[in-house]
């Protein structure tokens, strides 16, 4: 089952590239920059990854992402992702940056976007990698200051492909951002938001009545309404599902009670991702791996979420036709039967 996930293609449609930052390229890019980190080595700051929250998540997630600074530091975290990719035969991501994390340091927005793009498409020259790139607003900051970062991407509106929400959720609801991301609309930028993580079941629901997203992230929250399950599956709206990141938060105790594989024989249109794979204990290979040995993933299924991730990409058509045969072409030379 190994090498069948290992040579698997898949999509990555749910990845922070902040959330990428090992430790030891932390370490790097503090000693590049002469940047004080409250930890004295890699292994100390590893023994800081046991969360029992997503604040506890943030917290560190944000004093990290201090080392990044220049251009050269956004090519470099991302390539080094991309490198991960390679190994894991992930063959298109769609990733998510956070300005407002650099920008409120006093990092250029161009600075945070030029190394990230620069990567993403040294990449796909070097690795045949496909990309998107998404926008992400705090939600723990204002609708102000959401708007004021909008302002500042505007130049550069036509290097990313949509925007998203993020950060703290609860206490945040996603209707706190609704003009803002009308005036996302207005302006041609798809919309994907987090919700459904650690919030109810309802700020699911807010993201597609307030927010009109075209994705889900995370989302696990909708089985405690029935309803929203029946909705999710009669319209296949995507939820990007990262199980890893589930477990390490708490959302969940365990691997085995996660309700992942249940959503799919719902027939929603369920996804495999990462989300910060350096905090969370592993990459696309072994968020799969994970769902073999903690809930007993079949070949089958595992082939379907693939699907779905072309299904729910924003790839054009041609590029979605072209990878639904090559998945279903591996699985064929398995004697994987997909219907």
């Amino acid at each position: 089952m190994d090498t069948f996930i290992a040579d698997l293609p898949k999509l990555e449609l749910h990845l922070h590239i902040e959330g990428t930052l090992e430790p030891e390229l932390m370490f790097a890019l503090a000693r590049r920059n002469g940047v004080a980190l409250p930890w004295p080595d890699v292994a100390s700051l590893r023994t800081a990854y046991e969360f029992d929250s997503l604040q506890s998540f943030l917290d560190l997630y944000y004093q990290g992402a201090s080392v990044l600074v220049t251009e050269q530091d956004f090519f470099d975290l991302t390539w080094a992702y991309l490198e991960r990719c390679v190994a894991d035969h992930v063959v298109h991501v769609e990733i998510f940056f956070d300005p407002q994390t650099h920008t409120a340091r006093g990092i250029p927005f161009e600075t945070v976007l030029g190394g990230i793009e620069r990567a993403l498409k040294d990449g796909e020259e070097a690795f045949g990698i496909s990309w998107r790139l998404i926008m992400s607003f705090l939600r723990h900051l204002s609708e102000e200051e959401a708007f004021a970062t909008l302002a500042e991407a505007e130049p550069h509106l036509a290097r990313l492909h949509g925007i998203g929400l993020d950060s703290s959720e609860l206490g945040n609801p996603p209707g706190k951002f609704a003009r803002v991301f009308a005036r996302c609309r207005e302006l041609g930028l798809p919309a994907v938001a987090h919700a459904g993580e650690e919030g109810p079941a309802d700020y699911i629901w807010q993201s597609i009545q307030e927010l009109q997203i075209r994705r889900i992230d995370h989302g696990v929250r909708c089985s405690d309404e029935p309803e929203l399950v029946r909705y999710l599956a009669d319209t296949r709206l995507p939820l990007t599902v990262c199980p890893l990141s589930n477990v390490r938060l708490r959302v969940f105790d365990e691997m085995a009670h996660h309700n992942v594989l249940h959503l799919l024989e719902q027939g929603l249109c369920v996804t495999i991702n990462s989300d910060d794979p350096a905090y969370f204990g592993g990459y696309m290979g072994a968020n799969f791996r994970a769902l073999v040995q903690g809930l007993g993933a079949s070949r089958e299924q595992l082939c379907r979420l693939c699907l779905n991730a072309v299904e729910a990409s924003w790839l054009d058509l041609a590029d979605k036709v072209r990878l639904t045969r090559e998945i279903r072409g591996y699985a064929a030379t398995h004697g994987v039967i997909l219907h």
